[in-house]
This record gives structure tokens, sequence and C-alpha cells, in this order.
């Protein structure tokens, strides 16, 4: 995706409801989590390290990602931060 529209514009063709751009602070960990929605992701910059069912995967600038609702997962973001665009699916 090459603009913050584009992404919002595709993901919303899909049934996406919302879109967000996010940023989060270097080193941040979110602990063992879960959401009420469908989350999916593109990484702006920096990098993030997902893992879901004890899984680690480590995302970086340009990639995408696809968390199910309900899943318990937890996110660690990298030395530099991260910045990403997230479309949820709340119905």
């Amino acid at each position: 995706m090459k603009t913050f529209e584009q992404f919002k514009a595709a993901t919303m063709a899909e049934g996406f409801d919302e879109v967000l751009a996010r940023e989060w602070e270097a080193n941040h960990e979110t602990p063992l989590h879960e959401h009420p929605f469908e989350a999916f992701g593109f990484i702006v910059k920096g990098e993030i390290w997902l893992t879901m069912d004890g899984n680690p995967v480590h995302l970086h600038q340009g990639d995408t990602f696809r968390v199910p609702r309900y899943m318990p997962h937890q996110e660690k973001y990298g030395p530099q931060g991260a910045s990403l665009w997230i479309a949820r699916m709340n119905q």
C-alpha cells in the first residue's frame, strides 16, 4: 500500500469497518490479550514480533498480518518503535 487512504479503501472494500493509524514506542510489549474484532495490519515502518498460538513471527516494514477475532496474541515492537495501519472488522 502506498497511502493510508489506499489501505483504507482496500480494507473497507473487504468488509472492514474501522481503519486506524497507530504508533508504538520503542521496545513496547503487550501482554497476552485478545480482541472482539478481526484485525488486518500493515507495517508502515519499524518491526514487530507477533506471537499467536505460541509461534512468534517477525514482521518488518511492508509486511501485513491478520489476527482473527478472539485470538490470544502478544506483540513486541522493535528498538525504533513501529507505525502500523490497522483495519478492524467489528461486526
